[in-house]
């Protein structure tokens, strides 16, 4: 059966190693989207870092951000809806972070109406929070003020530790509180409310439209697609996936340095 939508996560996925959409991957994602299949972004990035990937993509699909916690339209620039933990569920959750993993630094994620809502520090961290990657619009506050209002995610990170041992740790006391995963192993936890994920999102979109899972196909690498691709009617990982991706996919196909995604949607849309 022809596929009702397409939901991929974009980086490792959708982009290359130098976060482009190669020629190829963008003809199969335009064929698809002329022929009427729903196409949606399911991303770990916030709104704010959209704006490249529809600029390489050529197009503005709603994209899920922040792990399922944000619902974003790209066109016109306004956020959908977001779930969030509230003050006392962040500060329950520094409390065990910060004593499970000593020397851990703390970040959350805040949206207001748009991406680009100024009025709405978006990116919050305590002093001597060290990035996993380049974040120029970060504004450091003291940890109250980090757990003082609500957020779509929570961000714990300590460099030179390694992502899956933190979950680890981390997961049997926090269970209830939020959700865990991590898009990198290179020492950051992602924490977003409870029962969110990318499978609760791309759902949310498809649900009005009268899609459901089976029509769905799902592309991702990391362990914060694995919802996602269980979730799916096919649930495809890339080449260059992390091995938790590959066991939860149906199948895997080349690595996103070399067209995975468009291998897959080439079988429809040529």
């Amino acid at each position: 059966m022809l596929p009702a939508l397409i939901a991929t996560d974009v980086d490792g996925t959708l982009l290359d190693d130098q976060e482009h959409v190669t020629p190829r991957t963008r003809a199969a994602v335009h064929a698809a989207v002329d022929a009427g299949t729903q196409f949606v972004l399911a991303t770990g990035r916030p709104p704010r870092w959209i704006s490249p990937v529809v600029d390489s993509l050529g197009i503005a699909p709603m994209a899920v951000c922040a792990n399922g916690a944000v619902l974003y339209d790209a066109a016109a620039d306004r956020i959908i809806w977001a779930r969030t933990l509230s003050s006392d569920q962040l500060t329950e959750l520094a409390e065990v972070a910060t004593r499970l993993i000593p020397g851990a630094g703390l970040a959350v994620e805040r949206v207001g109406r748009s991406a680009h809502d100024a009025a709405t520090p978006q990116f919050v961290s305590s002093p001597g929070y060290e990035h996993a990657w380049l974040n120029p619009d970060n504004t450091e506050v003291s940890l109250a003020d980090v757990l003082g209002a609500p957020a779509v995610k929570l961000l714990i990170r300590k460099s030179g530790a390694r992502s899956a041992d933190m979950l680890a740790a981390l997961a049997p006391h926090v269970g209830l509180i939020g959700d865990l995963t991590y898009s990198t192993n290179n020492g950051l936890i992602e924490v977003v409310p409870l029962g969110i994920s990318k499978a609760t999102g791309v759902d949310e979109v498809a649900t009005p439209l009268g899609i459901t899972a089976e029509d769905v196909i799902t592309f991702g690498d990391m362990p914060n697609d694995v919802p996602m691709l269980r979730w799916a009617g096919l649930g495809v990982a890339m080449g260059n996936a992390h091995p938790e991706a590959m066991a939860a996919a149906d199948e895997v196909t080349a690595p996103n340095t070399d067209d995975g995604l468009a291998r897959v949607l080439e079988r429809w849309w040529l």
